[in-house]
């Protein structure tokens, strides 16, 4: 799915937005061109409905929507569930994360869970309002009684107790 025009940019050069790009006010504040997902462009629809800006922003040719494909998407998932975030992901989160990696573009986001997921993939995020991630790595889950190691829980399957999760650098 796409509306709007590609444009002569650079596959490089486009930014990939998720929803707090649009909350933080980025493409309606600058002249760049920028993509999005449907799934992001549905969360956002509400946004300055009032004045038509994303309707502008299509128009103008500023602001795409498009659908990655499966195997990107696939890919995502996959290493979402290597780096332990794909539970703290969202559909739109992967549908940007997977359209990022289709267009080889610059990710646009405050989500830590994206940028890990996204750094570890070696895809350039642009943090928006936050200094962004620092370090990129596994999260691994860890019973805090019995000090033992789990994949993907909440609870420890030997003493019942809470796991913690904590990063793992890369």
């Amino acid at each position: 799915m796409s509306h709007g025009t590609q444009g002569d940019d650079p596959p490089d050069s486009c930014k990939i937005l998720d929803a707090s790009a649009f909350y933080a006010g980025l493409p309606f504040r600058s002249a760049e061109r920028f993509a999005t997902t449907p799934q992001v462009f549905d969360e956002v629809r509400h946004i300055k409905r009032a004045q038509d800006a994303l309707g502008i922003l299509i128009h103008t040719g500023r602001l795409t929507v498009e659908r990655a494909g499966a195997g990107a998407t696939e890919r995502i998932i996959s290493k979402a569930r290597e780096t332990g975030d794909h539970g703290h992901l969202s559909e739109q989160d992967i549908s940007v994360l997977a359209l990022c990696m289709e267009r080889g573009g610059q990710l646009v986001t405050d989500d830590f869970a994206v940028s890990n997921v996204a750094r570890n993939l070696m895809m350039p995020v642009i943090p928006l309002m936050t200094g962004g991630i620092r370090t990129v790595g596994r999260w691994v889950y860890y019973c805090i009684g019995c000090k033992k190691g789990f994949q993907n829980s909440r609870e420890c399957p030997l003493c019942g107790n809470a796991l913690k999760r904590r990063l793992h650098k890369r």
